[in-house]
């Protein structure tokens, strides 16, 4: 079976890296969501991720704290991640490299579009850290952003339910689940999929968004391959 994407942008979020522990790293649970990128890997499909920081910070619950600085920490909670991905990644045999927005040679390269494809090209996974760069922007725009200027085919953002829902599935059993989606309705009747920001650049840019649960590695590939899960979004 040939995959139905080439070269994709996978979102992961910080919290997904927590596992049932609710903040910081479990180990266990990196390990199998890399074990799905590896999978997916596997199938030769060119992956970049974004991670989000949720699990260390989150800047919009930091109270009193000026929206710049607090934002400017949740970049960083976002390159650790960004390395303890890496680092998973190279531990199941998978070629990683971290790219951040901020100039840091110490901890990771600079991210470049050139410089990123080419590690792409190389058969290398591409981590990316510290968002879009600037503050107010989330790790939603900065996935869109970072999609289109490596030419992916599609992001892919990884959550822990299995698709869009009209309501929160969680809290309410008649929740319906949508198998697609157009990125205007999404906008005109706010549904939580992302931010507008990011929901209007995918849009303008035909870039197709793929929501699917995590709880299952797997499911990169299976998305890969054009498997029908989740929830598509496009235009």
């Amino acid at each position: 079976m040939e995959n139905r994407y080439n070269r994709i942008l996978l979102k992961i979020s910080g919290e997904a890296l927590a596992g049932s522990k609710g903040s910081g790293f479990d180990e266990a649970t990196i390990s199998s969501i890399c074990a799905g990128v590896r999978e997916a890997h596997d199938l030769g499909v060119q992956i970049g991720i974004v991670v989000g920081g949720g699990n260390f910070w989150r800047g919009r619950s930091s109270g009193k704290m000026d929206r710049m600085d607090a934002d400017k920490i949740g970049m960083l909670a976002t390159v650790m991640n960004a390395l303890a991905v890496k680092d998973a990644l190279r531990q199941q045999g998978v070629p990683a490299v971290v790219m951040t927005s901020a100039v840091m040679p110490q901890v990771a390269e600079t991210f470049t579009s050139d410089k990123a494809i080419a590690a792409l090209n190389e058969g290398k996974v591409v981590v990316f850290g510290g968002g879009t760069g600037n503050p107010i922007f989330s790790t939603d725009t900065a996935s869109a952003l970072r999609a289109l200027e490596i030419g992916a085919d599609a992001m892919l953002k990884a959550t822990m339910v299995d698709g869009v829902y009209d309501k929160d599935p969680h809290k309410y059993p008649d929740a319906v689940r949508y198998d697609t989606l157009t990125f205007t309705r999404v906008l005109d009747e706010r549904l939580a999929v992302m931010d507008s920001t990011a929901a209007s650049l995918c849009r303008d840019n035909a870039l197709p968004i793929l929501v699917f649960d995590l709880g299952d590695g797997s499911n990169i590939a299976r998305a890969v391959r054009g498997e029908k899960i989740g929830t598509l979004v496009c235009e």
